[in-house]
């Protein structure tokens, strides 16, 4: 297991947490394509919105990834399965969950970037 891809996730979830999208962005494609449980979202554009709208609705949320699984590595593309955990304030009250998530990362210009992410709840 290449010890950057770990570094890199863990950077993601930190940049996810500073809720500034701008801290996000670099380690984004500018073609990805994420899915949500809301929607599909093609283009940093879109997946700025996506997030920004998050941010908006839970308040102070703290994102956690854990129990990677990492399913394909070779020197240009990775993909990963984990467990992602949230918690934040929604109108005030706390609130928090849990679900599955898939990354698949490539190598741009010589550095990993997110190609695709698909978050989805636990099954039932």
């Amino acid at each position: 297991m290449d010890a950057s891809l770990e570094t890199f996730l863990m950077e993601y979830a930190r940049c996810t947490n500073t809720h500034q999208f701008d801290a996000v962005a670099p380690l984004i494609a500018e073609d990805a394509v994420y899915w949500f449980s809301d929607g599909s979202y093609r283009g940093l554009s879109s997946i700025r919105l996506a997030f920004e709208r998050t941010w908006s609705i839970i308040h102070d949320e703290h994102y956690a990834i854990e129990d990677v699984e990492w399913l394909t590595v070779d020197t240009s593309s990775a993909a990963c399965i984990y467990t992602f955990h949230w918690r934040g304030r929604i109108d005030g009250m706390l609130r928090e969950g849990s679900g599955r998530g898939t990354t698949v990362l490539r190598q741009i210009d010589e550095r990993w970037q997110v190609v695709h992410e698909h978050l989805s709840q636990l099954p039932a």
